[in-house]
């Protein structure tokens, strides 16, 4: 049995969001297949999740003896305890949701996700996978434009980091753009999703 981290970043109400209808699309065909699997979904909004204060950087430091239900370091520690990740986001301003970026800087926790070697840092979660769902107003994903996609980009270097190399993406492209059918984008994108959570 699997444990799944279902984390959600928008702030636009159930129901409203694109990225979100692709998402639980994906979430629903997984349960569907994998019946006896634990799903957590971490909305990030609902969670109020804050940036860090001076006290929450000084606990990402090793051996401060901080249990698993510390308001902050119980994200790092539900992180690491996961063997997969969704990650649902629009993109925002050419990356996604502030909000998400707090969250990584929860998670990413000396001694918990990732560790320092003589040879230099190495993540604690390989062996895992993600898979990125994402919602984009205009075309980022080839050609001129894709140069200015960075929150994909980042989220591949960040889960690197932390030994995570299976990633992979769902995106919806050109929502937003004038004569194109959003409403059929969005199913090419569900039906991408239900076919990858097949084998995710």
């Amino acid at each position: 049995m699997s444990k799944v981290l279902y984390i959600k970043a928008n702030a636009k109400k159930e129901g409203v969001s694109r990225t979100f209808r692709i998402s639980d699309s994906f979430i629903e065909k997984y349960k569907e297949l994998n019946p006896n699997d634990e799903i957590i979904t971490l909305d990030l909004y609902k969670e109020g999740i804050g940036f860090l204060t001076e006290e929450g950087i000084n606990l990402r430091r090793p051996n401060q003896g901080e249990g698993k239900d510390h308001p902050i370091l119980k994200y790092a520690y539900q992180f690491a305890e996961a063997d997969k990740y969704i990650i649902a986001a629009p993109f925002w301003n050419l990356s996604f949701p502030a909000i998400l970026k707090a969250y990584i800087d929860y998670i990413c926790v000396t001694g918990i996700t990732f560790k320092y070697t003589a040879q230099g840092p190495v993540g604690l979660c390989q062996g895992k996978n993600v898979v990125h769902i994402v919602g984009r107003g205009g075309g980022y994903s080839e050609g001129a434009a894709a140069g200015y996609e960075m929150g994909d980009r980042y989220l591949r270097t960040i889960f690197g980091f932390l030994g995570i190399t299976d990633f992979i993406t769902i995106a919806a492209n050109k929502l937003d753009v004038i004569g194109e059918d959003a409403e059929a984008i969005v199913q090419v994108a569900i039906n991408e999703a239900q076919d990858k959570a097949k084998t995710f």
